[in-house]
């Protein structure tokens, strides 16, 4: 039984944010965010963290300026992510932008794995660049820009994933995770890290007067592929993010998007003039992703690089069709999950570790995410991989920092894992297959010793009740505009309704009316079918719903249990 708590927040501060015009709800909101003043909630570009602050950025920027004046090859190297795919299209875009040469590498998950390896260094020499720019990833490369080095291959990295206790020898590096670098927004996606270095590029050009007789590359054309990615890494969304999100939201709904992230959100059914951050995270991200998980992210980025709209209209119904299959395969994989798991019960492990030979291992960060979010416990799943390895993703819950507990893990048991690394709520390893349940055994340790009984325990944090008279447009409106996401929780509200009316649509899905005193309101519960009680106690978000040109106030619950 889900615990649900209301957010508390300064009544003072809301009181101040209301007086200076705020809509009361909404100052309500915000208060409980750790906003404290309106002008924190101005998203001018004006408002970014300089470029200058992040260290060698500017560098980095030199050198990149130096190697497009004597006309070097550059090859980036990307994730298979979104993250990495969208800040390997700015990157690309940017550098051609500035008549740098440029191409780009991405490793496929199953033949290469993560990162800059040494394999995949031998795999670009064959293109003949002189400079490897990695774009999230490289910090932990220690090996691969060796290989690098000892082919002839300058390397410069560019990341944001937390430092390791070896650093590679890289001729640059720009991280804001990196110890040394105190730049004040230690949240960058890597698309937001590259986008900075192409910012300090430009600044660089400037100065050594390369625009004196042409225009500037305006950057402003990719902020739509930096609010993408930055949303679908699920990164927190500080201050200095919502700037970049908010910017590339209003290019999306300005229509001066990319031509394939308009169509990654119209294959997808949703208007881009009403894009959102859920549009980000939850429609174009998936499908953005799915091409890394089963193929090859090379799919997605050529969509994210195409400049003709049919194009990018025929890559993203590719991807849309193999998120279908994603889905597909997540189902079947989350339903022998679930069958190994039907004779658990909650007090019994403070972390789960599963293996099946029949997984996919595209697909088990996913399933990984979906069975922390039914057992609130730190989960890791494992699929196979090559020569009797064994691939891992794991979700963690707050109380265990994942990449540290496996850093824990492998200074007890050294010879255990062949590899690991991520962030405090996801991460990624590997294993031998034999070593599968000592494993299990030695994250169990670690997660008990670290994790409490009431950590285990889920809750759920509102924005508290609603009064009848707030269930507006009004109201709705102003939500919908806010930039929400990772630590800037998305509004949700509690509070007790009668079932008026309800019927399934879409097979799978609950059309309601619920009604609370006098009032009525339409409301949804998605992925749910079997009829409702006649009164619920509900956690619920409130929006717009628009059907045929007529705009209304709808709730999406988002957890329920009988009144």
């Amino acid at each position: 039984m889900a615990n649900i708590v209301a957010r508390s927040y300064p009544e003072e501060i809301a009181a101040s944010l209301a007086a200076e015009g705020m809509h009361p709800v909404l100052a309500r909101i915000y208060a409980a965010r750790g906003i404290t003043r309106a002008e924190q909630l101005q998203t001018s570009l004006s408002g970014l963290i300089p470029p200058s602050q992040l260290r060698n950025a500017d560098k980095m920027a030199a050198l990149l300026a130096d190697a497009i004046a004597q006309g070097k090859r550059l090859l980036i190297v990307a994730d298979y992510d979104s993250d990495g795919a969208t800040a390997c299209a700015v990157g690309v875009r940017g550098l051609r932008m500035f008549g740098a040469k440029v191409e780009y590498l991405v490793p496929n998950r199953f033949d290469h794995g993560y990162g800059l390896t040494p394999e995949i260094v031998r795999l670009a020499a064959e293109r003949q660049p002189d400079i490897i720019v990695t774009v999230d990833n490289g910090i932990a490369s220690v090996e691969g820009v060796a290989e690098a080095t000892r082919l002839g291959i300058d390397v410069l990295v560019t990341d944001h994933h937390l430092q390791g206790d070896a650093v590679p020898d890289a001729a640059c590096i720009v991280n804001p995770n990196a110890r040394g670098c105190t730049f004040p927004s230690k949240n960058l996606a890597g698309v937001g890290v590259i986008f900075y270095v192409m910012m300090a590029l430009r600044a660089e050009l400037r100065s050594r007067g390369a625009f004196a007789d042409k225009p500037e590359p305006n950057l402003t054309e990719l902020l739509d592929l930096v609010a993408l990615g930055t949303v679908a890494d699920v990164v927190r969304l500080d201050d200095n993010n919502r700037i970049l999100v908010d910017q590339g939201l209003r290019r999306i709904r300005a229509g001066k998007a990319s031509p394939g992230v308009t169509a990654l959100l119209r294959v997808a059914g949703r208007d881009p003039r009403r894009a959102s951050t859920y549009d980000l995270g939850f429609v174009a991200g998936p499908r953005l992703n799915a091409a890394g998980r089963l193929e090859d992210m090379a799919l997605g980025i050529e969509c994210l690089l195409a400049q003709d709209e049919a194009q990018a209209q025929t890559l993203a119904a590719q991807l849309d069709s193999m998120n279908r299959s994603r889905r597909e395969i997540e189902a079947d994989m989350q339903q022998t999950a679930l069958a190994a798991l039907e004779d658990m019960t909650a007090g019994e492990n403070f972390s789960l570790s599963l293996f099946d030979p029949e997984w996919h291992q595209g697909v088990i960060g996913i399933l990984a995410s979906r069975l922390k979010e039914k057992f609130h416990r730190p989960v890791i799943t494992f699929a196979p991989a090559s020569d009797g390895k064994i691939k891992g993703s794991g979700r963690s819950i707050p109380g265990l920092h994942l990449r540290d507990a496996l850093d824990l893990v492998s200074k007890r048991e050294p010879d255990l894992l062949l590899s690991f690394g991520g962030h405090a709520m996801a991460a990624g390893l590997s294993l031998m297959l034999e070593n599968f349940p000592r494993f299990c055994k030695a994250f169990e340790e670690v997660a008990s010793q670290q994790l409490t009984p009431a950590d285990l325990e889920q809750m759920i944090e509102t924005d508290g009740r609603l009064d009848t008279a707030d269930h507006t447009l009004d109201a709705a409106h102003a939500i919908d505009c806010g930039i929400w996401g990772q630590g800037f929780a998305a509004p949700a509200f509690h509070g007790e309704f009668a079932v008026a009316e309800q019927r399934v649509v879409g097979e799978r899905h609950l059309k309601l009316k619920l009604r609370r005193d006098r009032q009525v309101l339409d409301a949804m519960l998605f992925f749910h079918a079997d009829p409702l009680p006649a009164a619920v106690n509900a956690v619920y978000q409130l929006g717009v719903n628009e059907y045929n040109g007529q705009q209304s106030v709808q709730l999406t619950l988002r957890h329920w249990s009988p009144a």
